[in-house]
């Protein structure tokens, strides 16, 4: 295999739970405890900006209710992402994909996008997410990892931008997984942390898929993914684990 670019350690959606989700502050939080990779994830606004947000829905982590995907980016710019985790950040918006591209470039880090579409919109998102990381890592020496969980977001990704390398996410080890981690031309595989085994990380290694794992936040569960030889980590745990 050729050498994996990305650092071993991955902050889930910029700094775990000690930040909010998804925004800069998170991505600047995860940075001041040493991370220099990152994993977040990317929809699209009704108007086809691409922005962070993991829910389908806004209530969670905004003061407002709905589908997240029915509103333009002018409406969700405006939306206070921050004040939800605590007062610290009250005020903290969603940013854009190239708003986090900008920065991650700036301080020269790793990216993980994860494609997270709208129901009934994944080609789309997969489309226009690809375009966009394309163009925004146009010339940089590490582009970003595309994944997803939604094979039909991973396809359209793959159509519009197959140089930019991509893996699949799995919470179930469903039939036909690997089948289709190879039709997509899949350079990982990022599983749920309890599905990784001798067993699945000897599978991967023969069909020449990296192994990453999500999400990872106990000190003994880390070490026994590290023995098996895992590529990536992604934790929530920014303020136990040391990345260095």
């Amino acid at each position: 295999m050729t050498p994996w670019p990305y650092p071993l350690w991955i902050a889930h959606r910029g700094a775990g739970k000690l930040a909010p989700e998804n925004t800069l502050a998170a991505f600047r939080l995860g940075a001041a405890h040493g991370y220099r990779a990152f994993e977040c994830d990317v929809k699209l606004s009704a108007d086809e900006v691409p922005f962070l947000l993991h829910d389908a829905t806004l209530e969670r982590t905004t003061p407002q209710s709905g589908s997240a995907g029915e509103r333009r980016w002018e409406a969700l710019s405006q939306l206070d992402a921050g004040a939800w985790h605590s007062r610290t950040y009250a005020g903290e918006p969603m940013p854009t994909l190239a708003a986090i591209a900008a920065y991650v470039q700036h301080n020269r880090f790793a990216l993980n996008i994860e494609i997270k579409p709208t129901p009934g919109h994944e080609a789309r998102t997969g489309e226009v997410v690809a375009q966009h990381a394309q163009r925004l890592w146009a010339g940089q020496p590490l582009p970003p990892l595309l994944s997803s969980f939604r094979p039909e977001a991973l396809a359209a990704a793959q159509a519009a931008a197959p140089e930019l390398p991509r893996a699949l996410l799995l919470d179930t080890l469903w039939d036909g997984w690997s089948g289709v981690a190879r039709a997509l031309s899949c350079v990982a595989v990022v599983s749920k942390h309890t599905l990784m085994d001798a067993a699945l990380r000897g599978q991967l290694r023969e069909a020449g898929l990296r192994a990453l794992c999500y999400t990872v936040n106990d000190v003994a569960e880390a070490e026994r993914l590290k023995a098996l030889g895992i590529d990536g980590l992604i934790t929530d745990a920014v303020d136990r684990f040391s990345p260095a």
